[in-house]
């Protein structure tokens, strides 16, 4: 008789260079220009490795404004960044953000395909439709997409690019010499897909990689975000506003991935984790007073608005009700804009209140190395998350969360001291997908 293998931390490190806030490239620590210093990347990635991470994490998104956060502003292009981290590691796994919406599946599929085999297995793309609608101008469209058909885009665009990967069966290239035999047609397949948003003919002069195929990572917060990862994606980066909120997220999707007909073990729910670290929870609060206190009001009212596309919330007076923003689209981060909408006239909160609330990362996770490491571990015992992925900026705050909390959890059995594996879909408990093509006969057809 077999048992189940224990349920696993897992931990990514998002590699934010000098900071998606408005505060961390003050850090006399970090280097003024280390978005786009490849060697910054470089160390950190292997400092996570040496920690053992599951994955380092590169986000993205194809729109600024000056007044964007520092890290935004100025930054490498994903995939260039992760191929010159693929041969500076080993083992970790290297995920890094593409839309849907602005791109096109077959250059995704062969730029992601291309990653997996020069990392030998290790990397995952993190699915998104692009929030702000500035981009569309960016791309040679007058208006962004309908936040609906950006979801419907993206399923399809998705499934014809795990199509793409799939061009190749495993045994396609005999590559025999004496015999004048490179290829075996017969396992060369065309796509030949004909959709509502796509036309995409294969098929894809890339084989598969020892992991099968890229690992899928998406972020949604609305019921359409959700729906797309509960059908599509193998890792979640959860935008959750606390503990009972996060355990609301973690069950509601993993219930809509076994409606979907999966394993909802197969579904990693991630949220963001951004601690604030000392040597005692009173010191750790002092500093957390202190971080909040060195951003100004209009900088975390740009945030807040970035959420609602960039909307100018500095018209509002300060201390008034959060205002009504019924009028606004919410055709940027959907999810998120609602979300702020409702927990502040929950809570009836002033938009002051609210841009200190949502103009900043939140965070449960103030104190102690034992105490970060305690709440760390109630969320993952509370099903609240599966994991968390890490803010990478600030040298120290690194430091302190490798040194001192990680081992904690190694010691308490719930983190790994050693890989196991050295693809991403090893590190996450994941099953190598079975090409389509060698499926049984019914199982193709059922697709």
């Amino acid at each position: 008789m077999t048992t189940a293998a224990k349920r696993q931390l897992k931990l990514g490190a998002i590699l934010e260079g000098v900071g998606a806030d408005h505060a961390s490239w003050r850090d006399p620590d970090l280097a003024g220009d280390a978005s786009i210093d490849i060697g910054w990347y470089i160390d950190n990635a292997r400092l996570a490795e040496a920690a053992k991470f599951d994955l380092v994490f590169i986000v993205d998104s194809p729109f600024i404004t000056p007044d964007t956060a520092p890290h935004f502003l100025n930054r490498l292009e994903p995939l260039t960044l992760l191929s010159a981290l693929a041969v500076s590691t080993s083992k970790i796994g290297l995920v890094g953000t593409l839309t849907t919406s602005y791109w096109e599946p077959y250059n995704v599929a062969r730029q992601f395909g291309s990653l997996d085999h020069i990392s030998k297995g290790r990397a995952g793309w993190n699915v998104v439709t692009t929030g702000l609608e500035g981009a569309a101008r960016n791309y040679g469209r007058d208006a962004h997409f309908d936040h609906a058909v950006r979801y419907e885009r993206a399923g399809e665009f998705v499934d014809v690019v795990q199509g793409l990967w799939d061009s190749y069966e495993d045994d396609a290239f005999p590559r025999d010499k004496e015999a004048g035999v490179f290829l075996d047609k017969a396992k060369q397949h065309a796509l030949n897909h004909k959709g509502e948003h796509f036309s995409v003919a294969g098929p894809l002069a890339l084989s598969r990689s020892r992991q099968g195929q890229p690992v899928i990572f998406q972020a949604g917060v609305s019921g359409a975000g959700r729906d797309l990862g509960a059908r599509i994606a193998e890792g979640v980066f959860a935008g959750v506003d606390g503990f009972e909120d996060a355990q609301e997220y973690y069950a509601d999707l993993k219930a809509r991935a076994v409606a979907q007909g999966r394993d909802p073990d197969h579904v990693s729910v991630l949220p963001g984790l951004s601690p604030i670290i000392a040597n005692t929870d009173e010191e750790a609060r002092a500093l957390a007073d202190a971080q909040r206190g060195s951003v100004s009001i209009d900088k975390l009212l740009t945030q807040l608005g970035r959420a609602f596309g960039y909307h100018d919330f500095k018209q509002y007076p300060l201390d008034g009700p959060f205002p009504d923003v019924s009028g606004l689209s919410l055709n940027a981060y959907k999810g998120h804009a609602e979300r702020i909408v409702r927990i502040s006239q929950e809570q009836n909160l002033t938009l002051r209140q609210a841009a200190e609330r949502f103009g900043t990362w939140r965070t449960d996770f103030v104190g102690s190395p034992q105490t970060v490491a305690d709440e760390i571990q109630r969320w993952f015992d509370g099903r609240a998350a599966d994991g968390f992925i890490l803010r990478v900026t600030r040298p120290g705050d690194f430091a302190l969360f490798r040194e001192k909390v990680v081992p904690i959890l190694q010691a308490r059995g719930l983190f790994r001291t050693e890989y196991e594996h050295d693809t991403l879909r090893g590190h996450l408990g994941l099953p190598v997908p079975e090409n389509r093509w060698t499926r049984a006969p019914g199982l193709i057809a059922a697709e």
